[in-house]
């Protein structure tokens, strides 16, 4: 498996990826499609990796830029979506994508990178519930934080524009 940046080439297969990942979720991987489509065309996809294997795509992970408010000093991320392969799933390639991705937000001199999403998966990469960034209307137990330069800033976390959340 190499783990890599996506190229022009990938994007018909990262909307396959991510069609085929949250099939059977609401909207069969539509809405995730748009966000990561709508990211790049924003030129607001700051991140996007993609795990090839044997040349084929078979998972992907997007990274944009997040503000808190009150505003921070350094750039924070958001991670999403991240989608693997039904076939490749329960194989490390979440895990490698993920790794992956924080090492290079960490090249990137960013201050963090937050993520709504399953706290059993996220907090072996350092992700923490409750410690200071917030997302509104979630369940603040799914909603983590992982500083990368200092300290976790309390504050409401803010998504691109693609995301739809107001």
């Amino acid at each position: 498996m190499w783990i890599r940046t996506e190229t022009e080439a990938d994007h018909a297969a990262i909307r396959d990826v991510i069609g085929a990942a949250f099939a059977g979720q609401p909207g069969d991987g539509g809405p995730e499609q748009r966000i990561v489509d709508a990211l790049r065309e924003a030129q607001a996809l700051s991140l996007s990796l993609v795990a090839d294997i044997d040349g084929r795509i078979a998972g992907h992970i997007a990274f944009s830029p997040v503000t808190l408010s009150p505003a921070t000093t350094g750039q924070w991320y958001g991670l999403a979506p991240i989608a693997v392969l039904p076939r490749d799933q329960r194989h490390g390639v979440g895990k490698a994508l993920v790794r992956a991705g924080l090492t290079e937000l960490e090249r990137m001199r960013a201050a963090g990178c937050v993520v709504l999403g399953e706290p059993g998966f996220y907090q072996q990469f350092g992700f923490r519930a409750g410690e200071g960034a917030r997302l509104a209307n979630v369940p603040p137990e799914y909603f983590m934080a992982l500083a990368l330069g200092g300290t976790i800033p309390d504050g409401e976390v803010r998504y691109h524009t693609a995301f739809g959340l107001t």
